[in-house]
């Protein structure tokens, strides 16, 4: 369980690109939200579905990443 969790927290941590992906998604609808009130309902669909669509992605390219990796380290 405690490797699982590492893992998790690892993936929001190690990865500068999920970090700057997700600050995209926020300053994004932040944007829509603030210059352009009458897009709120988009801001907010943006924020609320972006974040999980990115994760998603992020956790497919680093999983595709440990498969080609073997069990001693070495690429297969």
């Amino acid at each position: 369980m405690k490797s699982v969790l590492r893992e998790l927290i690892g993936l929001f941590v190690d990865d500068g690109a999920l970090a700057l992906e997700i600050c995209c998604i926020i300053a994004l609808s932040a944007f829509l939200a603030t210059a352009l009130p009458k897009t709120l309902l988009l801001a907010g669909t943006l924020l609320a579905m972006g974040c999980p669509v990115v994760l998603f992605f992020n956790t497919l390219r680093a999983a595709r990443g440990r498969r080609k990796v073997g069990k001693g380290g070495e690429r297969i």
